[in-house]
């Protein structure tokens, strides 16, 4: 659409609400969501209450928030879109020490691109619209990606569809790109309950300890606010 730039079509559509729903990174190697869980919460990122807060709503380490929804995330009390975006950018900059090239690979942006760039391959029939809505909103032959890029406030502004149009059609992009389950999480599920019991006790012992470690190692009178976020 002409006159939308990149930084628009991130905040100001449909796809906005789409990449909500969708994790804060993807394709990220095996290895890096190691190191990642390995790190806890990271240092010097949340305080000591809110690292609790994550942990109370099943969050476990910057591996986990990294194949989390921005959405999921803010609804946790005391979060929100500000603080969600600071997490990322947090664990962005852990990836880069370790991947080449992983900070222009993983940004917001280049994310973004990649997932518009799947919705161009998938012509806008499969989305739950009828086809006069279809032509009427002149997206005959288009993909799903020409609507994606649309304001919300334009398409409801048109008449031609509702607000709940647009929620099951956001649903089905999110569906669409969502990416599959990694590995390790399929590995747990099949693993004896008896046992991933005992490896998620074992590490959150390891991590409350970790925890624990870097509060006490933080500055006299500045430990309550030693989380930069």
């Amino acid at each position: 659409m002409p006159g939308r730039t990149l930084s628009t079509v991130w905040s100001d559509s449909l796809f906005a609400d789409v990449s909500a729903q969708l994790p804060l990174f993807e394709d990220l190697p095996p290895d890096t969501i190691d190191r990642l869980s390995a790190s806890g919460f990271g240092r010097g990122l949340l305080t000591a209450s809110l690292r609790a807060r994550l942990r109370k709503a099943g969050y476990r380490d910057l591996g986990h928030l990294a194949q989390s929804a921005p959405e999921a995330i803010a609804r946790i009390r005391k979060f929100g879109p500000i603080r969600v975006d600071r997490v990322r950018t947090f664990i962005l900059d852990e990836i880069a020490r370790w991947l080449p090239e992983g900070r222009a690979r993983h940004g917001t942006e280049a994310t973004g691109a990649r997932r518009l760039g799947r919705l161009r391959a998938i012509p806008v029939g499969r989305l739950p619209l009828e086809a006069d809505q279809i032509a009427a909103l002149r997206l005959g032959g288009e993909s799903c990606a020409a609507l994606a890029i649309r304001s919300r406030r334009e398409l409801l502004g048109s008449g031609f569809v509702t607000s709940s149009d647009l929620d099951r059609i956001v649903a089905t992009l999110a569906t669409i790109l969502r990416p599959p389950a990694p590995p390790s999480a399929e590995v747990a599920r099949d693993a004896p309950e008896s046992d991933g019991e005992a490896l998620a006790a074992r590490r959150a012992a390891r991590l409350a300890e970790q925890d624990r470690e870097w509060d006490e190692a933080a500055p006299a009178g500045g430990r309550d606010r030693a989380g930069t976020v």
